[in-house]
């Protein structure tokens, strides 16, 4: 696999570099018609469910203050491959670098088919893309796909230097479902006409075995074809309206419109093994005993998944929002995977001041994102509102934020010291390399705050510093920031 990386000159800074509404190849970007009212629950929330499982990071440093560098086989041989012993002659080193743009995975995310032609769509202020997507334009018949509606999709905005955030759904507001077209004919899947939204629209037979095996199906070909796949950076699955774990308007029977929970359990422990790689969330809303069984289950909330919240910023946010977040214990499982979600939609005043720097409802964004550890955000209608500066400046609140604190070197070796100054960790490997040569350490995982010391079996009087991934796409790169 190509690698992308970010390099800082030994003396010197970094370089940068540098309609609503509509589908395309299946693909739905309709933003503004999500005004997700979203009813509480509040009888479902269970704010002493914390889960404390922090993810063993092995050789990350929580803020325990290591001076000392991490041993990766130096004794015997130096990391990068070097046979002849180290020399520990080392020499504190100039280091000038500069984060001065939205990370790669991390940022205010816009659909895919949205502001093509708006000097945004190709800036620094974004670096993720988004799109509802729909199960029936892949599958085409029993355990049959046709992926290339998905590949030209991811294919679109990887041209563009960006990487994609997907959904699946089938219920839509005002719609048909999107069940692949061989599980409608069968003679007794049945599905239900109700109204949302004040639409007629059509929930899925969630009753049917066929509509169950095939949705997992789908979703293990998904993650056979895609797990490693630099294109994709996040995946958000769930089920109801937009696929966002709640119909709260509209026909609601757990089992029949909306999965069983024992269906549910079963789905999300076969994604856990699909997934080796990729990162997959599901919405906040599947807190509610309700409509999911997480709540009640501390095993199933223990399994490697993020969260997202599709109404972030409301004004009653540090209500429900709030119960819905701690049932799934947020404070930790951001060091297992990225909480994200979508700016809300409640109302028109909180779309057009969500990002003001003054803030609404007593809050700013760059405040909540860091109490929640946000590492992307829905956020499409911001360039009708806000300046593409405040959108680089409010993605660049989300997520990793690398600085390297110490850098020293010998004639063939170098000790580095990493900090993560931004809201939650990275999420795939990263490794801060001298002369190309990578450190033996990886960057996932590290937490907000905490640093990482290593080794590098490379050095020298002017060496080089990148920090190296290979989920990135072409015309990405890390940046870090220094001033030794």
């Amino acid at each position: 696999m190509i690698r992308f990386v970010i390099l800082a000159a030994l003396t010197f800074s970094v370089a940068c570099d540098g309609d609503l509404g509509g589908t395309a190849d299946g693909a739905i970007s309709d933003a503004a018609t999500d005004s997700d009212s979203g009813a509480t629950d509040s009888g479902a929330t269970d704010s002493g469910a914390n889960d404390s499982g922090i993810m063993d990071s092995g050789a990350i440093d929580s803020g325990r203050g290591d001076s000392g560098p991490s041993d990766g086989g130096v004794d015997g041989g130096v990391d990068g491959g070097r046979d002849s012993g180290v020399d520990l002659d080392f020499v504190p080193r100039t280091l000038r670098s500069a984060v001065t743009r939205v990370q790669p995975m991390t940022g205010i995310v816009l659909w895919e088919n949205s502001h093509n032609g708006d000097p945004i769509k190709t800036s620094d202020a974004v670096q993720l893309e988004y799109a509802y997507f729909p199960p029936s334009s892949i599958v085409t018949a029993r355990d049959t796909y046709d992926w290339r509606a998905l590949d030209g999709f991811l294919d679109r905005i990887a041209g563009r230097s960006h990487q994609a955030l997907v959904r699946f759904y089938y219920t839509y507001p005002g719609r048909e479902t999107v069940v692949p077209a061989y599980i409608k004919a069968l003679p007794d899947y049945d599905e239900t006409v109700g109204t949302t939204e004040g639409m007629r629209t059509v929930f899925p037979d969630w009753s049917h075995p066929e509509l169950r095996r095939a949705h997992r199906a789908f979703l293990e070909a998904f993650a056979a074809r895609y797990d490693d796949d630099a294109r994709v950076a996040f995946l958000q699955i769930g089920f109801g309206l937009w696929g966002e774990y709640h119909i709260y308007d509209g026909p609601n029977d757990i089992g029949e419109q909306f999965p069983s929970h024992a269906y549910q359990r079963e789905l999300v422990r076969a994604l856990d093994a699909a997934f080796t790689e990729l990162s997959w969330s599901v919405s906040i809303d599947a807190g509610s005993s309700y409509y999911a069984p997480f709540a009640t289950d501390a095993a199933l909330r223990a399994l490697r998944f993020g969260n997202f919240d599709d109404s972030f910023m409301h004004s009653e946010h540090h209500r429900y929002n709030r119960d819905m977040w701690r049932v799934f214990g947020h404070e930790t499982r951001m060091l297992r995977a990225p909480h994200g979600g979508e700016l809300s939609y409640y109302t028109t005043f909180d779309q057009r001041n969500v990002l003001n720097i003054a803030g609404i409802h007593g809050r700013t964004y760059e405040e909540l994102s860091a109490q929640y550890n946000i590492t992307y955000m829905i956020g499409n209608d911001q360039p009708r509102y806000q300046s593409t500066a405040r959108i680089r400046d409010a993605g660049m609140a989300n997520g990793y934020r690398f600085a390297i604190t110490t850098f020293e070197t010998s004639t063939n070796a170098a000790n580095v010291t990493v900090r993560n100054n931004g809201a939650a960790p990275i999420y795939y490997d990263a490794y801060v390399a001298v002369n190309g040569v990578r450190s033996a350490d990886t960057l996932k995982g590290l937490a907000p705050g905490a640093s990482l010391t290593t080794r590098i079996g490379e050095g020298g009087a002017s060496p080089t510093v990148t920090i190296e991934c290979d989920r990135l796409v072409a015309g990405q790169s890390i940046q870090f920031d220094a001033e030794l």
